[in-house]
């Protein structure tokens, strides 16, 4: 009985101990979330856009993969990150397959050489034949002529045979004259057949000798080498493609390095709406380097991009303007310790390559094409030779023309004119005699047909051309004397220490703003359409409450009117619920209700 009271008593202390803190725990205060607050300042306001870029070169000359008809094989390629100067050596390329297929164009054009050798010595044989046979031609005419003046001592019947053999005697050389033209013509069209196939073949020489200098890529300009990522192979995504290195295949056109030039850098970074709205090209800067501590350099804004881009790997999918500035090159060269005279060269070197076209613009063949001269005239009086061609590629001359008595001039045509210098032809024939004079007996039957031969002309115009076309910025001295440069920790020069990529901060005085009611941009809120801040009243509650802004940026909000400096805002919304404060978190905070702020 004793240990049923005994536990009775404990029930009810329990159960009494129970409802004291039941009771106490109702009488304490409701627990209330924690709001962030400012205050409303007012002072004289310096309006900045910050941001943080990166440093990158004006100028940058890529080398790319040459097309050699198919993958092409590094054989060597420049350190990354070594200072190259102006006509060293970047990369190198395998050009034995290259080589073969030059050595047989080289024996095509010898072997059209020799045809062409061999045709002319088959027409002067021919020539030396058909003189032979249109002498005899003449001299049955003139025999057969003989024959006809004997008519008035022969009988009628003999004279008649005498004047028919004449008159055959006469078409035969009028035949034999036109076989002889005729095979003249075909000799020379033959050569001219010749004379194509050895263009071709010294096209394909010079294309083979064009593709074997590429094989060796030049720095057109001093800079620091950056040397590509290999992204042809199969990469797995999060993988870093590994850099180009030698013995790695390339396929042509791959961008293979870049010479970043080192004498004129600049920072491109990301501004936001707001600050863009502020900004404009020439505005001074002040620009910070992580890489040089603890120094300021001054800087104009460069250019600036007209629309926004986001970034979606980035984490901050808030679309922000490109704005490029400029740096003072002296200012940041003499902070590094560099002397005054490497320093003018340094800026000399910058106005050089600024006056550069540091692509490859090897000339084209076809702009070489208009370097031709005018055709020389026709030449003159009979029996004169023709006027030589007058400019590179000219054509020579043609033969004099005969006397204005017959249709086509009376006396015999003039050898034909040489070639110019330079010409792919020589000059074409002589005048030609004119029938007519022939038939009005002003010359000799058979003198009056025929024109001189044309002049031989001068070095092919097709050599000319290909060797114009294949000018290009280096010679092959250049390319036989171009040597790699030293590796980056072998060369002390102060340039290196500037290497593109490096991080830096970026300040921009917009405005200054005297006594003026300012707050951080988290305190101001859209609310119906219009800029809100929640006021803590003396009770601790907020009270939303309407303001005009004068001034905005992406850190700072200045006011006109609607608060009293020194009251307590919020930074947070105290209106919305858990669940909407979680969604402004990952959003970006009050900003990110105003236009464009983040």
């Amino acid at each position: 009985m004793k240990k049923v009271i005994i536990r009775l008593i404990v029930l009810v202390t329990l159960a009494g101990a129970g409802w004291g803190g039941y009771r106490f725990l109702k009488q304490l205060p409701e627990r209330q979330d924690t709001v962030p607050t400012t205050k409303v300042q007012q002072s004289d306001v310096v309006i900045r856009a910050y941001s943080r870029g990166e440093l990158r070169a004006v100028r940058t000359a890529t080398i790319a993969a040459p097309n050699l008809g198919g993958n092409v094989q590094v054989t060597s390629i420049a350190p990354n990150g070594a200072l190259a100067h102006e006509k060293d050596l970047i990369v190198e390329f395998d050009d034995s397959e290259r080589r073969a297929n030059l050595e047989q164009a080289q024996l095509q054009v010898q072997q059209q050489d020799e045809l062409i050798k061999k045709q002319k010595a088959d027409i002067a044989t021919q020539k030396s034949q058909d003189d032979v046979s249109l002498l005899q031609a003449r001299y049955g005419v003139l025999s057969a002529g003989l024959d006809v003046q004997k008519a008035p001592v022969l009988a009628e019947i003999d004279a008649k045979k005498n004047q028919l053999n004449l008159e055959q005697q006469k078409k035969a050389q009028a035949q034999l004259e036109a076989d002889i033209q005729s095979r003249y013509e075909q000799g020379e069209a033959q050569i001219a057949v010749l004379q194509e196939t050895r263009n071709r073949a010294l096209i394909n020489v010079r294309q083979e000798q064009q593709r074997i200098q590429s094989t060796k890529q030049l720095a057109p300009i001093e800079g620091l080498v950056s040397i590509r990522q290999n992204r042809t192979g199969n990469v797995n995504f999060g993988q870093t493609p590994p850099d180009i290195r030698s013995g790695d295949n390339l396929q042509p056109g791959i961008p293979v390095a870049d010479v970043l030039d080192l004498s004129e850098l600049e920072v491109v970074a990301k501004i936001g709406e707001l600050d863009r709205a502020n900004l404009q090209e020439g505005q001074a800067a002040t620009l910070e380097l992580d890489a040089v501590p603890d120094q300021k350099f001054r800087g104009k804004i460069k250019s600036m991009s007209g629309t926004a881009s986001s970034d979606v790997f980035s984490g901050d999918p808030s679309k922000k303007f490109d704005v490029v500035f400029s740096i003072d090159m002296r200012q940041l060269l003499a902070a590094l310790g560099m002397k005054q005279s490497d320093i003018d060269h340094i800026m000399a070197t910058a106005s050089e390559n600024a006056k550069k076209n540091i692509t490859n613009t090897a000339g084209s063949f076809f702009a070489s094409l208009r370097g031709g001269g005018d055709d020389a005239a026709p030449g003159g009086a009979p029996e004169a030779g023709g006027g030589a061609g007058r400019g590179p590629g000219g054509r020579g001359g043609f033969g004099g023309r005969g006397g204005a008595d017959g249709a086509f001039g009376g006396g015999r045509g003039g050898p034909g004119g040489p070639g110019g210098p330079d010409g792919a032809f020589g000059g074409f024939g002589g005048g030609r005699g004119g029938r007519a004079a022939e038939v009005a007996g002003d010359v000799p039957p058979g003198e009056g047909g025929r024109g001189g031969r044309g002049g031989r002309g001068g070095p092919n115009q097709i050599e000319q051309l290909l060797r114009r076309a294949g000018a290009s910025q280096f010679s092959d001295q250049d390319r036989a004397n171009a040597k790699f440069p030293v590796p980056p920790e072998q060369d002390s020069q102060v340039q290196v220490l500037l290497r593109p990529g490096l991080l830096a901060d970026v300040q921009i005085e917009v405005e200054k703003i005297p006594n003026a009611l300012h707050l951080p941009a988290q305190a101001v809120f859209q609310k119906g359409g219009k800029p809100t801040v929640f006021v803590q009243q003396k009770n601790g509650k907020f009270e939303p409450r309407t303001v005009a802004l004068l001034k905005q940026s992406e850190s700072l909000m200045v006011l006109s009117g609607g608060v009293q400096p020194g009251e307590i805002v919020a930074l947070t919304d105290p209106t919305a619920s858990k669940s909407d404060k979680k969604d402004e978190k990952k959003s970006g905070g009050a900003a990110a209700s105003l236009p464009g702020g983040k």
